[in-house]
């Protein structure tokens, strides 16, 4: 019974009451405690979840996932795995074979590649996560060795190895990288691709040893990120030339991408651009880009809360000092009150409703542009298959169906302040009825 209440609050929808990670440490405690019986209970519960992972949420999964490789992780990574080799077989996108993948993933961030690859038998070696280690194309003795890329890399590491400013970054990387061009006749909003690119790859490249290491990079040169990246385009290339340097280290990849929008190097739109870009396709069956997806909106979410709260008390304050300057009579012949916060200008209050104006229509527009990936994608799947005259409902199908119905319950309380017009513009009667029935059941449920 307390292991099916434990795992009950971990798959608690559409979040837990607390951390999941505090229901993860109750069960080790209890591990520890009743050793005799409570591994062998929660070894039970495990199996019998993995039998039914076939038909669970795609949120459940990622919770699974999350709490089976810190449980590994606490007790030397020991596992029955050959009781699951009924996984071989399967299409790697099945999801008892993706669990396996994905874990074994997790792990790798909880550990490291060659404890990974020795922890499990040689059979499952189709399952094991590529050494992670940096693709840096622009190597002296890499595979384009006397190129004008290589060459421009070569000279920006030597720069940054001798402290050089970001002018001086900028200026090498224009002299180096930049074609000869009369400045009238650049177009605003332009940029070049091939600078980004050995820009981000040569210096992430240099901040590879840890994330502390790339951290410093980007704050000692985020003004050159700012000027690179001064476009969306631009930023989706930064984004582009990112995955191309990490591929193999999903971990790098998404606490970079968070750190870029935490320094507003890139935009929240420009990301869920580039993660439904149709290169970024065979990304969606692996668990991390949906990991960026929702740090993403996370992010987008809280700042607007932030601004709501700001414009909300600096209103506030000025209708508390009207209402208290009409008392002042009698509050002087009271009790002093405490002193108030210092009183905002209503040109300071109308600023700061600007702001947060702006910010939930790029919310807005950050759904929107979510929805509308969702539905083209899915939507050219259905084409492709009416054409071919084969079964849509493919485990790539069923899977970027179940994220799209992930994305309504987690943020389903910003998304229903958009659902108006989410019907209106996206989700309307012509739409296909297997993607469509999700936006309805995403309605009833909210009525």
């Amino acid at each position: 019974i307390i292991v099916e209440v434990m795992f009950g609050e971990i798959f608690r929808l559409p979040n837990p009451l607390c951390l999941e990670i505090a229901y993860g440490s109750i069960m080790i405690e209890l591990c520890k405690l009743q050793p005799s019986t409570m591994p062998q209970v929660l070894a039970q519960a495990t199996e019998l979840l993995y039998e039914r992972i076939d038909v669970m949420n795609k949120t459940c999964f990622d919770r699974f996932v999350s709490w089976f490789s810190y449980h590994l992780s606490n007790f030397q990574f020991r596992w029955s795995w050959d009781d699951w080799d009924d996984a071989l077989s399967q299409d790697p996108e099945q999801p008892k074979a993706k669990f396996i993948r994905e874990t074994l993933l997790k792990c790798l961030r909880l550990s490291y590649h060659q404890r990974v690859v020795e922890l499990i038998p040689e059979t499952f070696a189709v399952f094991l996560p590529d050494k992670p280690v940096p693709n840096f194309k622009f190597a002296v003795d890499g595979p384009f060795p006397g190129s004008v890329e290589t060459r421009a890399s070569a000279n920006l590491i030597a720069a940054i190895k001798r402290k050089c400013s970001s002018d001086e970054v900028l200026a090498l990387l224009k002299q180096e990288l930049d074609p000869p061009m009369p400045e009238d006749e650049m177009g605003e909003g332009m940029y070049n691709p091939v600078k980004v690119e050995v820009f981000i790859k040569t210096l992430l490249f240099l901040g590879s040893k840890s994330f502390s290491h790339s951290f410093a990079a980007i704050a000692k040169f985020h003004s050159v990120f700012m000027s690179l990246g001064s476009t969306e385009e631009s930023q989706i290339c930064i984004l582009r030339s990112l995955f191309d340097l990490w591929t193999t280290h999903q971990q790098m990849l998404v606490i970079l991408i968070d750190k870029l929008l935490k320094t507003q190097i890139v935009e929240c739109a420009a990301v869920a651009n580039w993660v439904f870009s149709k290169e970024m396709v065979p990304e969606f069956s692996k668990c991390y880009i949906w990991e960026i997806v929702h740090l993403t909106i996370k992010k987008m979410n809280k700042h607007v809360t932030k601004l709501q709260k700001e414009a909300s008390e600096a209103r506030k304050l000025i209708e508390d000092s009207d209402s208290d300057s009409s008392d002042s009579e009698d509050e002087s012949r009271g009790r002093r009150k405490p002193k108030p916060k210092e009183r905002p200008t209503e040109d300071q209050v109308e600023k700061l409703e600007d702001r947060l104006e702006s910010a939930q229509a790029d919310q807005k527009n950050l759904f929107l542009i979510i929805f509308q990936r969702f539905i083209m994608i899915l939507s050219e799947h259905l084409v492709r298959c009416d054409t071919d005259a084969v079964d849509f409902k493919t485990p790539w199908f069923q899977w970027t169906v179940g994220r799209l119905h992930q994305i309504f319950m987690v943020h389903h309380e910003q998304v229903e302040k958009y659902s108006a017009t989410l019907e209106t513009l996206l989700f309307t009667q012509d739409l296909d009825p297997n993607i469509l029935d999700v936006f309805h059941q995403f309605v009833a449920l909210r009525m």
